[in-house]
């Protein structure tokens, strides 16, 4: 749409999109926009924000599907709990992948990072190594950590996006440069040398304004989202861990869901019944 409005109002004012096509202009502002990213980002946060950038073409993985998915995932493990204890739980999370409370989650299992917070904390209950309130620090703590490193590229990005237009003065000036040089020339050539000039200057905001800094946006969005998914899984094991009935620990989960994807209280309660593991 950003390219079809730019474009496309360029042609319908009588520009010849010939015009644009200037490669030289295009190595100058990506080059160094991209030599200055690695420099600033570091090694980490550069393979971070590539490894996060084509997840962005896809739709976000934080739907109200993957909810029921853990709320339930929460509601089969709290229930064994109850009726075994924590120590019951042990051979869930030693072999994730021969659990059949764990498999029928795929989508929970897919992010990582909500695995590991899920499973390390059960760990940590069964071996009653941390009362609640301990627990409650430590998974504010994490859940910071994971937000705080999981920010990084987004960082990179808004930086990345903030030099852009200034590359692109970079371009144009050169570009002015090379024309002063050819002063000599006639008026259809200067014209042409300013007009690419120019185009720098226009690449430099299009990129930034237009992409760059959309996909930081969207990333924070999605490491918000990421952090949120955390923060449920929070509140259902320190409700569970604090006494809490299973139902009710699942409910406090529930709540910390954003509204527009948080699923009703009677439907997440047809959902348990219907796919609950005896």
């Amino acid at each position: 749409m950003i390219v079809g409005c730019v474009l496309g109002g360029f042609l319908i004012d009588g520009g010849h999109l010939q015009v644009l096509m200037q490669p030289v202009e295009l190595m100058i502002i990506g080059g160094s926009a991209i030599a200055a990213f690695l420099i600033g980002a570091g090694g980490k946060t550069a393979k971070a924000t590539l490894k996060a950038l084509p997840t962005l073409l896809r739709g976000s993985a934080y739907t109200k599907q993957l909810y029921m998915e853990t709320l339930l995932l929460l509601s089969n493990l709290f229930g064994k709990a109850r009726r075994e204890g924590l120590l019951g739980l042990e051979a869930e999370v030693e072999d994730l992948d021969n659990s059949a409370i764990f498999q029928a989650a795929p989508k929970f299992l897919k992010d990582h990072h909500a695995t590991v917070f899920l499973t390390d904390y059960l760990r940590m209950a069964a071996a009653g190594q941390l009362d609640p309130h301990e627990m409650d620090n430590l998974m504010d703590l994490e859940i910071e950590t994971h937000h705080h490193e999981a920010m990084g590229p987004v960082d990179a990005l808004r930086k990345l996006a903030d030099g852009l237009p200034a590359f692109g003065i970079v371009a144009a000036v050169l570009g002015v440069v090379h024309t002063m040089q050819s002063v000599d020339q006639p008026p259809p050539v200067l014209g042409e040398l300013i007009g690419a000039a120019l185009i720098g200057t226009f690449l430099g905001i299009l990129l930034a304004y237009g992409f760059v800094g959309p996909l930081a946006n969207l990333l924070e969005q999605r490491v918000t989202e990421s952090s949120k998914h955390l923060e449920c899984l929070k509140a259902g094991l320190l409700a569970f861990v604090g006494g809490s009935a299973p139902q009710v620990a699942v409910e406090f989960a529930r709540k910390v869901i954003y509204p527009s994807i948080r699923p009703g209280f009677e439907e997440l309660e047809e959902h348990l019944k219907e796919n609950k593991l005896t």
